[in-house]
């Protein structure tokens, strides 16, 4: 079968596809944009949790010296545990020293 078209249907056909490109090339661009803004507010983000966990890790420290401190002013079971966690760390750091002194 053979398809004859005029000249000005093919000029019609060829405008319709010139604007449906001009189109998704805008689209292109808009989602490009919208990527490249993602992408920054991903960014911020990771360097907020970064932050966020960081702090956490210093106030897990403080509140675990805190939470020996108080050990050690509480009970006699919480001193015998207290003595046995200073002890430990006693036994690590003398570890520590003597790897170091080899």
């Amino acid at each position: 079968m053979h398809c004859v078209w005029s000249m000005s249907e093919l000029v019609k056909v060829v405008d319709s596809l010139e604007n449906k490109i001009s189109k998704l090339l805008h689209k292109l661009e808009l989602l490009q944009q919208a990527n490249g803004r993602l992408e920054n507010e991903l960014d911020h983000l990771k360097q907020d949790k970064a932050e966020v966990s960081n702090s956490v890790s210093v106030w897990e420290e403080r509140y675990n010296s805190l939470k020996l401190a108080n050990t050690m002013l509480g009970s006699n079971q919480d001193k015998t545990e207290a003595k046995l966690k200073i002890n430990t760390l006693i036994r690590e750091l003398d570890h520590c020293i003597s790897q170091l002194a080899e």
